[in-house]
């Protein structure tokens, strides 16, 4: 039987109604208990409008007793098909009535009436089956039924009704609203769900629909208001916990919705009674303080560290202050040694095995900073050893070959790249294809790897932020080895720095250049995604960035950036995206 099944299930799939049909009718008959069988048979009719042989089997699975209640509207939807309205009706009425005998058969009649996008039946059979018997709960089922129908302000309230008995069922509730939703507040769907979420809440205390409310304004990048509903929640909440609103206060910043951000990390400040908590408010306020000014008072923010390691002092606890710290010193006030001798002293303390590697990585990366390549590398190796299976060990090791890379040792930095391009964090793994890319396409056809170290140079000087020199560099490396496989990598760096100083019109002009003269190459997508992010974000033109992510879309499935691409793409064009 289980390769006639098979074959009929093929067939019909492929639309070959003629061959499936000769298999379910022998499936049928030697398996005549079989619902799927007979069902998938009385389709295979229909498709080959082949009613009365259909209307013939259904009556007589009703004579032989085999018949499932279902079976009346098969053989009313049929009759439909054949242009006999009454013995339709008077089939479906069969199925209803014995649905008011049984209100059990409310599912498997409901279901059979929405197979048939039948929905007003598919809606009676439910409701009525809950009228019979108040125990039965179909509410999903008809809430799925409004948003089939479009009746999207009866769905909502349907959902809602079912948060309100069961509340576990939430992240599947949102995940059907998320379909029905823009990003757009201003959608029709966006305003009737906040007119039912505001009207709930006003009538019910309950936090939900502050949560709710709270979701709704995150969908619609209103952060700020989405920052006043978690107040609102956490007010009410016992034990006053903070989670929701740093993570929150996370998203704004990763947004660089800062001042939702700032709003968001001194309220937790002022509220917690945790001095770990607050210290790291107080580190993400510095963060967002030097994010909010196109030239901050650098020394201000120190004098900002220096006053929290005051209080806080240098021990286990504050050991990402010591960090957040280092950091500063190094790669925005070019104070490496300094950073370097906090994070010496840092690794002095008794620390876990984890926060042990977290100090190294840090520290490694200043020495790095310093051109110190070879105490960086003994810093990532140890990390890369003392946590194995651990995704900071595959961080470790990435950076072991980013530095041998930036050292000139691109053989070493290949090797572990190699084993890189299967690491279970996907980031890690695409950043590591594309540098043992860069290494090894652009050694084939030159063996002295010059244009390959000068990528690399500009490569170690866009990490020390020292982008006019990186640039400096890329300039003499496009004029002297043009025409050479460096050539797209050398752009797309380009395009980068110069985003980040602000260039904008030249970033374009580097990324037009891979689009144009490597459309076909490894980098397309990178260029393609490059600019429909800067039109997008920075140009502040949606048509042109919908053209590059329809690009990624129709061009470059298997990249990276398609998943983002496509969803930028439906956002601009208006779609709910889930």
């Amino acid at each position: 039987m289980g390769q006639q099944d098979f074959l009929a299930q093929q067939y019909y799939n492929d639309g070959d109604f003629d061959k499936a049909v000769v298999f379910y009718e022998k499936l049928v008959e030697s398996n005549p208990r079989r619902l799927d069988f007979a069902d998938q048979l009385v389709r295979c009719y229909q498709q080959l409008e082949q009613y009365d042989k259909a209307i013939a089997f259904l009556e007589g699975r009703i004579r032989s007793g085999t018949a499932h209640p279902t079976v009346y509207i098969d053989m009313g939807y049929t009759y439909d098909l054949m242009g006999i309205p009454d013995k339709r009706e008077e089939a479906y009425q069969k199925a209803k009535d014995l649905l008011e005998s049984n209100p059990d058969y409310g599912y498997v009649l409901g279901f059979k009436f929405q197979q048939y996008t039948l929905l007003d039946n598919a809606l009676w059979a439910y409701k009525r089956s809950m009228e019979l018997n108040p125990e039965l709960d179909y509410n999903t089922q008809i809430a799925r039924i409004y948003g089939e129908q479009g009746e999207v302000g009866k769905m909502y309230e349907a959902y809602m009704d079912l948060l309100s008995e069961r509340e576990a069922i939430k992240p599947n509730v949102l995940r059907v609203l998320q379909s029905f939703v823009t990003s757009d507040p201003q959608n029709e769907n966006n305003l009737l769900l906040r007119k039912t979420l505001l009207t709930r809440a006003q009538k019910d205390p309950n936090p939900l629909w502050n949560e709710l409310l709270s979701w709704l304004f995150i969908e619609q990048g209103q952060l700020s208001s989405a920052l006043g509903q978690e107040k609102a929640i956490y007010r009410r909440s016992e034990g006053g916990n903070l989670d929701r609103i740093i993570s929150l206060g996370r998203l704004a910043e990763d947004r660089s919705d800062l001042e939702a951000a700032r709003d968001a990390f001194e309220f937790i400040e002022s509220e917690s009674g945790d001095p770990l908590t607050q210290l790291n408010a107080k580190l993400h306020l510095i963060d967002i303080s030097l994010l909010e000014d196109d030239s901050p008072n650098l020394d201000r923010t120190r004098r900002a560290y220096e006053s929290l390691l005051e209080q806080y002092g240098y021990d286990a606890a504050s050991i990402q202050l010591q960090i957040s710290y280092a950091n500063f010193l190094a790669f925005r006030m070019d104070q490496a040694d300094e950073a370097i001798e906090i994070l010496k002293k840092s690794l002095e303390q008794p620390l876990s095995e984890y926060t042990e590697g977290y100090v190294k990585l840090n520290l490694g990366d200043i020495l790095v900073y310093t051109r110190r390549f070879n105490e960086a590398l003994i810093l990532f190796t140890q990390v890369q050893k003392g946590l194995k299976n651990d995704v900071m060990a595959q961080q470790a090791r990435f950076k072991v070959a980013q530095t041998s890379f930036y050292k000139g040792d691109f053989d070493w930095a290949l090797t572990q790249l190699k084993v890189l391009r299967n690491s279970t964090s996907q980031l890690i793994a695409n950043d590591a294809m594309q540098l043992s890319l860069i290494i090894s396409d652009n050694s084939i056809e030159d063996s002295t790897q010059t244009a390959l170290r000068k990528y690399a140079r500009a490569d170690l000087l866009s990490y020390q932020k020292k982008q006019p020199e990186a640039l400096e560099v890329l300039e003499e490396l496009l004029i002297s080895h043009k025409g050479e496989r460096i050539e797209d990598e050398a752009l797309l760096m380009q395009g980068k720095l110069l985003e980040e100083t602000n260039d904008f019109s030249g970033a374009r002009l580097s990324y037009l250049k891979i689009t144009e003269f490597f459309g076909t190459d490894i980098l397309a997508d990178d260029a393609h995604f490059a600019l429909a992010e800067l039109y997008r974000i920075k140009l502040d033109e949606p048509e042109k960035a919908m053209e590059h992510y329809r690009e990624i879309i129709f061009r470059f499935q298997d990249s990276y950036y398609f998943p983002q691409a496509r969803k930028e793409f439906r956002i601009l064009r208006g779609d709910p995206v889930n």
